[in-house]
């Protein structure tokens, strides 16, 4: 028997993973979410993309290490990274952005845990670029985590998650209405 999901629960339920256990991600969770990088929508469907999995220990300890907030890369047992083609900067963060949602989305939906992590420094991006061999005409900034997640400490399970009120961040008609 199938349990409905109710879609706006799970939507609301995505919250960033930094810890992980050292479980792999199963073949099928990655297959899935690699066919949803593949019909992912793009601006002018350019589909500028290109996905480099990183599996590798000694590897995701180095993407981890070089700095941004992309800590969480090296507990991980994968790695996302996204090389995008770097033709249209305009449409590479738009469709960066899309992109980077969707793949924690469907990790999600596997029950996986998910972080998005961004070398924002240049010399921090240029960095990712030479350790995964990407070409200069390349732009590398996101990098995904994605493993089972750790169990939490008691003490930061039960913390409430800090969210705006609609007062604070929605204006009907015109700004600030």
């Amino acid at each position: 028997m199938s349990t409905k999901v109710d879609p706006i629960a799970f939507l609301n339920g995505l919250r960033a993973t930094r810890d992980f256990t050292a479980d792999p991600v199963p073949d099928a969770a990655l297959a899935d979410i690699l066919e949803v990088v593949r019909r992912s929508g793009s601006a002018m469907n350019l589909q500028p993309w290109h996905v480099v999995v990183v599996r590798d220990r000694a590897m995701l300890a180095r993407l981890g290490a070089i700095g941004g907030n992309c800590g969480h890369v090296a507990k991980a047992p994968l790695a996302l990274a996204l090389i995008m083609d770097g033709k249209v900067e305009q449409f590479d963060t738009y469709d960066e952005g899309r992109l980077s949602e969707r793949i924690m989305l469907a990790a999600e939906a596997h029950g996986l845990g998910s972080c998005i992590g961004w070398y924002g420094d240049p010399a921090d991006a240029a960095a990712a670029k030479a350790a995964l061999a990407v070409p200069q005409d390349r732009t590398f900034r996101t990098i995904i985590s994605i493993g089972t997640p750790a169990p939490q400490a008691p003490s930061t399970a039960s913390s409430p998650i800090r969210r705006k009120t609609l007062a604070e961040i929605v204006s009907h008609e015109q700004f600030g209405a």
